[in-house]
């Protein structure tokens, strides 16, 4: 049997995978794997106790080098779960054409930055919007701009 064959199978059997799977599917930019991924791999989101010490863990947060006064900002941390960080990130770029408010916080902010780096900071927004539909069992609703 296939490794995704597998994990359709071990979602059906367990209603609480069902349960997190499906919500997490609801997030735009989310697929199969990387709802897989991201529970697997996070298994509790209980046990980050705010968006900070989960960004962390991903990977999505700036290394920074400092001594007495003077501090080096060194760009995005090399420590990471190294699934995570490349998954999420390759979902934040099809998030901002999926989600109207993503699109837009992306535009302005590829204004003034690279868009690479714009990237990192959309995916820290998909990252805090993934853990609040996780951690409130709601589905994810899409903003709607007027």
């Amino acid at each position: 049997m296939g490794a995704l064959r597998a994990m359709r199978a071990m979602v059906k059997e367990s209603e609480e995978l069902s349960r997190i799977n499906n919500l997490l599917l609801t997030v735009p930019g989310i697929g199969f794997i990387t709802a897989m991924t991201l529970v697997t791999e996070i298994m509790e989101i209980e046990r980050f106790k705010n968006l900070k010490t989960l960004a962390a863990f991903v990977g999505l947060i700036p290394d920074e080098e400092s001594s007495d006064e003077k501090q080096i900002n060194k760009g995005i941390s090399k420590r990471r779960n190294k699934y995570l960080r490349s998954m999420l990130v390759e979902a934040a770029w099809k998030a901002v054409k999926k989600d109207p408010v993503l699109t837009m916080k992306y535009g302005k902010l590829c204004r003034r930055m690279h868009t690479n780096k714009a990237i990192i900071r959309i995916t820290k927004m998909l990252l805090s919007r993934i853990r609040y539909v996780w951690k409130n069992n709601e589905e994810y609703v899409c903003a709607v701009i007027s």
